[in-house]
Parts: C-alpha cells; structure tokens; sequence
C-alpha cells in the first residue's frame, strides 16, 4: 500500500497462531527450493508488530516459508534500518550499497540464502539522484552501478540453486505524480515522464549487462516495474501504463491492483491493458504482467468476506495467466491516527492466523500434492495452463 519502501519469525505458540524459530545469521546455501510456479503469494514490509527477537524481515519471511509458499517479496534500499519497523534492526558501516546490503548485513542475507524459488525485490540504490525534473547523467551511472552489482551478485552468489529473482520499486503512479491526486493531470510535465522512461531504461541496462557479464546457470535476475493506476489509465489519462511503458525496454510489469481488485472484470481488462502497452520482448517466457499487491483490510471487511474477495484475486489472476498474485502482506503495516490496525495481514497483531492465512495454507497443500501426482502418473510436471485451470477449479470449490 502507501507506506513505501520500508522492508521489514521466531518461536510463537498459541492458540490459532503458528510456531517456528528464526535468526538473522546467514547459513549454508539451501537445497534447490521447490521451483513450481504456485502464482499465489504474499509478501513483507514495515510489519507494525512482531512476536520474537529477530529482525522483522527475518521473522516474518520464515512465517511466510512456515505457511509453505516458494515465493518471497521485500524492499532493499538505504532504509534498511531507519525504524522498528525496518528489515534490520541496526545500520552497518560496512554497508554503503545495495550489494554490501545483500552481501554484508545479516538479517538481508538471511533472507536471501531462504529456500525461496521467487524472491521480487523493490530495489532502491543508495546512491543520490532523482529522474522528477530529468535523469542525470551522474545520477544514472551511480544508481545502474548499484543495480548492476546487486545483480551480478545475485547471479553469481545462487548460480546453481534454481532461484529467480525480480528487481522492481513501488507504485510508479505515485512516483510519477505528485502526492496521491488523480483529479488532474497538469503536474505530470514531459520532462518528468521522460525522467522516468530512462530510469527504467538504465535499470534495465543494468540487468541485462550482469546478465551478459556474469558466468551463471540455474538462476535468473530480471527487472520490472510497477503501475498502480490502471483504471484511469483505461480512461486515456496521463499514467506510466500508457505514457513510460511503451517507451521502456523492462522485463515485466507488476500492477498494484488496489483500483480494480473489487471486479474480476475490471480487473482481467486492466491487466490485458497494461499487457497491451508493453514492446515486445522475446527473450523473457510467458505472461509478463502480474498483480504484486492486492489487499482488503480488516478495517472494512470481516474475516471472512477479506478471505472471499481474497480468493476472487486469485483467481482472476489464475484465469488471466498471471505469473504471480501477492497479497499486501503477511502481517499489517498500515495503523491509523487512533493506533488501530488496518489489517492488510494473514497473521493479524495478536498471532492469529486469519481465514485467508488458511487459504494460503491449504492452496499449497493441494498445489505440491497436485504437482506430485501428476508428475507421478505421466513422468513429467503439469504444464503451466493445466495447473492453472485446475487451481481456479480448486479455489471455486472451496466453501
């Protein structure tokens, strides 16, 4: 949601709560991780709470593997330890860059050596510069220097494992806008989505020359961006879906769904949408837009109707081919003037799984028991398309 790059488990035990132990120290490279493309996750930043000692993105990244998905979603960026509600719970001297970040503080690389196959990352360099009044070249170099090394890091560090990582940044309608006003469109000038078409472009570049340079197999780094207001986007307004992304060169596009996730039709339109504003890119297989953020908080909704609108998403994104659907979050990181919850979560404050915690749960249950038998009757895994239809089959029938 709103609350931006801020990138947040330990032992819990109770009644309706999960129980698993957590620390921040890296340790040996896991097994290959389960590599089946679920599509369905979840994922964890600036969680307002906690239930152990360890840093909030160690803890709650060890939940989200406790509730058995292979995909894991956080923010890096010099934040990393500005708040109790950051990643880390201490800076580091050493650390000055998104690779000493990934390489040096233990908490990120804890998180990062996890049996995770999928890990998307809002990706933010250190170094100064912003594209708002136009790109610098000084700005550029510095910034796709970081993205650079972060990424033939990644490659070179997990070559072999089987992992993926995705390098993005948060809702780019808001970056591109100033504040959250949609009434107009006077304050988005030429220069401003120029600034953003070669941000994007330089990231790219980034990720591709790590790609060329770095000796790698079994692994795979890619770049994308984020669009969050696809509605009026569809409406012909000034928007990055329709004003920087036909312009940019990314790998994929993750949609923030908040403006269309009530109507699965709606939905399925915007994200053919943003798919029809994207160049062509042979070289990256498959769907290349996915929802990264979904949610329906508890402030507005109960329990259940939360997990009903919940399980709609996935489905939608399912039907559609999207190659993940993340739920905004594992545990909340919204709370109100009064200090109330919002509860954007799948575990809420008090340790209590919700109804769509369970859902997560039990869709990965039936997902790997799906994949095994099938794999076990025809000797090869389920083709993408059959998996989906048959977790769209499954999801419906759930009561």
């Amino acid at each position: 949601m709103r609350a931006v790059f801020r990138a947040c488990l330990g032992s819990l035990s109770m009644a309706g709560t999960c129980a698993w132990a957590a620390n921040d120290a890296a340790g040996p490279l896991p097994a290959a991780p389960d590599g089946f493309p679920y599509v369905i996750g979840t994922q964890t930043f600036g969680a307002a709470y906690q239930f152990t000692d360890a840093a909030r993105l160690v803890e709650t990244a060890e939940a989200i593997l406790a509730m058995g998905s292979n995909t894991l979603k956080f923010g890096m960026s010099e934040d990393y330890a500005a708040s109790p509600s950051a990643n880390a719970r201490r800076a580091l001297a050493e650390v000055r860059c998104l690779r000493d970040l990934a390489e040096r503080e233990p908490a990120h690389r804890r998180v990062l050596d996890m049996s995770f196959a999928y890990t998307l990352i809002w990706a933010y360099p250190f170094a100064a510069g912003w594209w708002k009044d136009g790109y610098s070249q000084a700005a550029a170099e510095a910034q796709s220097k970081e993205i650079y090394d972060l990424a033939c890091f990644l490659l070179k560090t997990y070559s072999g494992t089987g992992k993926t990582f995705y390098l993005g940044h948060w809702e780019g309608d808001w970056h591109l806008r100033d504040g959250y006003d949609t009434s107009t469109d006077a304050g988005i000038p030429p220069a401003r989505v120029q600034g953003m078409v070669d941000w994007l472009n330089a990231r790219q570049k980034a990720v591709d020359d790590a790609r060329r340079d770095t000796p790698h197999t079994g692994v795979q780094v890619w770049n994308y961006a984020e669009v969050n207001l696809v509605r009026i986007a569809m409406q012909g307004r000034r928007t990055v879906t329709n004003d920087v992304l036909p312009k940019a060169n990314v790998d994929y596009v993750s949609y923030s769904s908040y403006d269309t996730q009530a109507d699965p039709n709606t939905l399925t339109a915007a994200l053919t949408y943003i798919e029809s504003k994207l160049p062509p890119k042979p070289g990256v297989p498959g769907k290349r837009v996915f929802i990264g953020e979904y949610g329906f908080p508890a402030t507005s909704h109960s329990p259940a109707k939360q997990d009903e609108l919940s399980r709609q998403v996935m489905r939608t994104a399912l039907a559609w081919g999207c190659p993940f659907a993340l739920y905004w979050e594992m545990y909340n990181n919204e709370v109100d003037k009064e200090g109330r919850q919002r509860g954007f979560w799948l575990i809420d404050d008090k340790g209590s799984r919700q109804p769509v915690y369970e859902t997560h749960r039990r869709y990965y249950e039936w997902a790997r028991k799906y994949v095994a038998e099938t794999t076990q009757a025809t000797g090869r895994q389920p083709a993408f398309d059959d998996f989906r239809e048959a977790a769209v089959r499954w999801l419906g029938a759930l009561p």
